[in-house]
């Protein structure tokens, strides 16, 4: 006899599918009632259930969340949706999380109630000859040499898996999480599976197809683990659409991302801003390869391209070497690295519109990140072109040309942009804060910041920290 729980939070509803439906005719039985999940839950943990007729729109716990829960806990029960016939959505939905049969209850008739019975029986039938018993979370694996898993880099919507695939004998299915499944069957039909779930593949182009090796003398708890582990480090740097299947072993290390050293993030900002990576392939792939060495955390990486890009606009954004745009959000290196060749193309876009050349640009932008990341130093036109290897007076007129101020202008306009930084952001005496932005003579200092802000720098400090 099949026993069955109707879950639903109209009481009338229960009452109606309950009274008014054959069972008898294919050996069911309604054992239990339940008026939303949390119920239901508590009734599967008190008595033996076979097929579950769920609702989804309930209040409590959901429909959805109930399916997501009872799969987890009893892999073996068959669920039914009771929905309206406009839910199409959440109808989509229940199926990929392996609902076997959905009712539409506002087209649920007296002489339907046959053939809805019929079909749901014939389909439990067709599951329960497979042998399809989970073992239990911490169960040694022996007899799998593989497990699959189908991986969706994409976290903000459901995946797109049709989960309904042909049974197979001995096989093992779980969700692991929101974006994942895994299975398992014998080495004998291990083909088969293969070939369905990268079928599978077409449903979801950002889908990828994992298949773990050395499996065998783990629990499947720890493979479980080690899956959820991988697609939160190292599947961020595998992950490529064009390749959409993936072979990985457990034993190969899968641990945590690392934390980056100052002096790595430093390197990479160098070869950002003082090399010719927009326009030589050869310093292009080393600039990736060193992001990808640093193996960054996802926030970690979003935090370091910030940098990049505010440092750039803040030195580029107001002269003809241009802004570039900010990558908002990104879930694989794949979509990093992309957004990089098109900032490649956008700064060689601006470069193009000038009338020098790429060696004069590259030594420009280099002697304006010399002049910003030491201020203390006081650099002067000569100094820098001689250090750049290009005349004097042709480095002044480049210089000017490319950023719209002399070379003195500049250097007057950025140590004064760093003190006003100072004056409301610490308490240091002026003398101090003239000496940090190069400037020895404090009374020189503050002429030439009154120069250029109508203000002396303590009137700034007075008028900037009243506004706050």
């Amino acid at each position: 006899m099949i026993k069955v729980l109707i879950v639903d939070d109209d009481k009338l509803v229960r009452k109606g599918i309950s009274s008014a439906m054959p069972w008898n005719e294919f050996s069911m039985e309604v054992v239990g009632e339940a008026s939303n999940g949390a119920k239901a839950l508590d009734f599967l943990k008190t008595q033996p259930v076979d097929l579950m007729l769920t609702d989804l729109a309930m209040p409590v716990m959901s429909g959805i969340e109930l399916m997501r829960a009872a799969r987890q806990l009893y892999p073996e029960l068959h669920i039914v949706v009771l929905t309206l016939h406009q839910d199409f959505d959440y109808i989509q939905e229940a199926l990929r999380l392996g609902a076997i049969d959905y009712i539409a209850k506002v087209q649920l008739e007296k002489e339907q109630f046959e053939h809805v019975l019929q079909r749901i029986h014939t389909r439990i039938n067709g599951l329960t000859n497979t042998i399809r018993k989970m073992p239990s979370q911490n169960e040694i694996n022996v007899h799998y040499q593989h497990v699959y898993a189908l991986v969706s880099q994409d976290r903000k919507s459901e995946p797109k898996w049709p989960m309904e695939i042909t049974a197979h004998e001995y096989e093992i299915r779980w969700e692991v999480e929101r974006n994942s499944c895994m299975w398992a069957v014998r080495p004998s039909e291990e083909d088969q599976l293969f070939h369905q779930l990268k079928e599978l593949l077409h449903h979801d182009a950002h889908s990828t197809l994992l298949v773990l090796s050395d499996v065998q003398e783990r629990t499947w708890s720890q493979i479980k683990n080690w899956i959820m582990n991988y697609t939160d480090t190292s599947f961020f740097y595998a992950y490529n659409p064009n390749n959409q299947v993936i072979t990985v072993s457990m034993n190969e290390d899968n641990t945590s991302l690392k934390e980056p050293h100052d002096e790595d993030i430093d390197r990479i900002k160098q070869s950002w801003f003082q090399t010719p990576w927009t326009h030589n392939d050869s310093y292009y792939n080393q600039l990736i390869d060193q992001f990808i060495s640093l193996r960054l955390h996802k926030g970690q990486l979003m935090g370091l391209l910030y940098s990049i890009v505010m440092e750039w606009n803040h030195l580029f954004a107001q002269t003809t070497l241009g802004r570039i745009a900010m990558i908002h959000s990104f879930e694989s290196w794949y979509e990093v690295e992309a957004w990089i060749k098109q900032t490649a193309a956008s700064i060689q876009k601006a470069d193009a519109q000038t009338s020098y050349s790429q060696e004069i640009i590259d030594a420009v932008k280099k002697a304006v990140r010399i002049m910003q990341n030491d201020m203390e130093q006081a650099y002067t036109a000569s100094g820098l072109s001689q250090q750049l290897n290009i005349s004097r007076s042709y480095f002044s007129q480049c210089f000017k040309d490319l950023m719209g101020r002399t070379f003195n202008e500049y250097s007057r306009y950025i140590r004064v942009e760093k003190s006003k930084e100072y004056l409301l952001n610490t308490n240091n005496t002026i003398f101090w804060i003239a000496e940090r932005v190069g400037y020895t003579d404090e009374k020189y200092f503050s002429r030439i910041f009154r120069e250029l802000t109508g203000l002396l720098p303590s009137e700034y400090r007075q008028l900037g920290r009243g506004n706050k």
